[in-house]
């Protein structure tokens, strides 16, 4: 129902409680200072069950029947039902029925007054009424458990109006019966005169400055110039940093001498509505930061207990307008802002695998506020929380600061830069066919048929050619195996493997996208000379180094 500014009770953020007057069952009825000083009187319904507000939604009903001189506003939205009344001015009903001689208009209004309660379930005596002359006003409506029955209506108010038998009723005089007797002369004389005063004033009307009125509310200008015997027209336009409502031009301007009777249009500010952001667990500079896109500012700023809330101390409880509601530009938002809890611990659950978004909702629920945000590469995804401070479950102050840590995308740059790729070996040439054995021949005759030696043989005929040597395979050669899996939050993208070791780099048969490798396991075994590490590739980017 109320917040607390030091030990003074404050309903709604708008209503200082000075004193309680009565409790009707869930109805509280205080007596209130409200706006620039004024004196209201608050009816606070404690709305618990369904019937409560059943019964809250049945007494509104009624005041939008009757509409009562003293009711000023009824507010209905979750947590706050009441209603605010004003005094009004007049004799107490008792005192004017009371009296010898009654007036008969104002039994005639007693009567319906009387029958327009009893419509809405209420009889005379729940409401209070004052007469002023003849016309009975309520001035405050007594709410009511449940509605009346008509019988008990009807004997309520048989007991209330019984002053009525008593004491003589003054006729309603009949005016105007007198002018039969007035000669027709005298009135022919008048409306002559009359009619020759009209017509001096419509050919000759007198001449008057108009008033300045820019800067006035709409009201005080219109009642400025029409008290000076002008007439007035409202057109709509905006400027900045003027009051909503105010005159911001009028046509003619003000000193332009007019006849009386003239036109004078006044241009009232009154700029297009904004929706009202939203700035709970902001603090007031943030806010006041907040409201400046939106061609608002900081209003009244009031310290309330953030115990209720659990609202750390400095942060922004509630806030009026509320949030999502429709205002003007330059409408000033009242601030509640809390002065801290009093003696309350609170704790954080495991945050560990919730997203950053959630962690800072739990921190918020607990009454905490998140200060630190550190990045730390991991395989989870990104935005994961991975460490917590407070520790889960241990007990802190409410608005005591939390560090989270979260998961940032891996990366790890190459150990080495990739030298220049190898060139390809040669072809390798296709082998001789071995020559036939023959017998030996003379080598002279030989040498004197072909004239040459045979290639090879160095001089000598019937050796075997020597096989061409093949080359050793490197002795630093092994053969090295890769198992990896990939974490089942693989980042989208489509992944490649490679292999580098002392003759370079070399892709590997891998190429998938990240949906078919997502914890799955891959392995294979290549043959490698010197140090070597296998490549896995995010879209051509380094994503992990596995050294086998």
């Amino acid at each position: 129902m109320t917040g607390q500014v030091g030990r003074v009770r404050v309903i709604d953020g708008k209503y200082e409680v000075l004193r309680e007057l009565a409790v009707q069952g869930p109805v509280t009825l205080s007596e209130v200072r409200a706006a620039e000083g004024v004196t209201r009187q608050v009816a606070w319904f404690t709305v618990n069950t369904p019937a409560d507000r059943q019964a809250f939604h049945a007494y509104r009903t009624a005041l939008r029947a009757l509409s009562p001189a003293g009711l000023t506003d009824v507010v209905a939205r979750p947590g706050a039902f009441y209603a605010v009344w004003q005094p009004v001015a007049g004799q107490p009903l008792e005192a004017a029925l009371a009296q010898k001689v009654k007036s008969q208009e104002l039994v005639e209004n007693v009567q319906r007054l009387t029958a327009a309660l009893a419509e809405q379930g209420y009889a005379l005596e729940d409401a209070q009424v004052v007469v002023d002359a003849t016309e009975p006003r309520v001035a405050y409506l007594t709410p009511l458990p449940e509605a009346r029955t008509p019988e008990d209506i009807a004997v309520r108010n048989a007991r209330t109006l019984a002053p009525l038998k008593g004491g003589r009723v003054k006729k309603r005089r009949e005016p105007g019966a007198w002018l039969t007797f007035v000669p027709g002369l005298l009135l022919l004389g008048g409306a002559v005169y009359l009619g020759a005063q009209a017509a001096q004033i419509y050919l000759n009307p007198p001449v008057r400055p108009v008033v300045t009125v820019t800067g006035q509310t709409a009201k005080q200008a219109a009642k400025a110039l029409t008290d000076a015997g002008f007439r007035v027209e409202y057109s709509e336009g905006q400027a900045a940093g003027r009051p909503i409502g105010s005159i911001i031009r009028q046509d003619p301007e003000g000193g332009t001498t007019l006849p009386v009777g003239r036109l004078v249009t006044l241009t009232v500010n009154n700029p297009p509505a904004i929706e009202v952001p939203r700035l709970e667990e902001m603090t007031p500079a943030q806010a006041r930061d907040a409201l400046k896109g939106s061609a608002m500012s900081v209003g009244k700023v009031v310290k309330v207990d953030g115990t209720l809330t659990g609202t750390a101390e400095g942060r922004i409880v509630a806030q009026l307008p509320e949030a999502g509601s429709n205002a003007q530009q330059g409408q000033a938002v009242q601030l509640m802002v809390s002065s801290g809890v009093s003696g309350r611990k609170t704790w954080l659950p495991i945050l560990t695998g919730f997203t950053y978004d959630q962690a800072l909702q739990y921190a918020r629920a607990a009454g905490l506020v998140v200060t630190s945000v550190a990045r730390q590469p991991s395989d989870k995804k990104e935005g994961t929380v991975l460490e917590q401070t407070p520790a889960p479950f241990v007990l802190v102050e409410v608005g005591s600061p939390v560090k989270l840590t979260v998961a940032a995308a891996r990366y790890s740059a190459p150990s080495r830069p990739a030298g220049a790729l190898p060139v390809p070996p040669p072809p390798e040439p296709d082998p001789e066919p071995e020559p036939a054995e023959t017998a030996p021949t003379d080598t002279s005759a030989g040498t004197a048929e072909t004239g040459a030696a045979t290639p090879g043989t160095q001089g000598t005929t019937g050796a075997e050619i020597p096989p061409t040597p093949s080359v050793p395979a490197p002795t630093d050669a092994r053969g090295v195996s890769l198992n990896y899996t990939f974490p089942t939050d693989l980042p989208e993208g489509t992944y490649t493997l490679a292999v580098r070791d002392d003759n370079g780099e070399r892709a590997l048969e891998l190429n998938a996208d990240a949906a078919s490798l997502a914890g799955q396991a891959v392995s294979t075994t290549v043959t490698v000379q010197g140090e070597a590490v296998f490549i896995i590739r995010r879209d051509g980017q380094d994503f992990a180094l596995v050294t086998p």
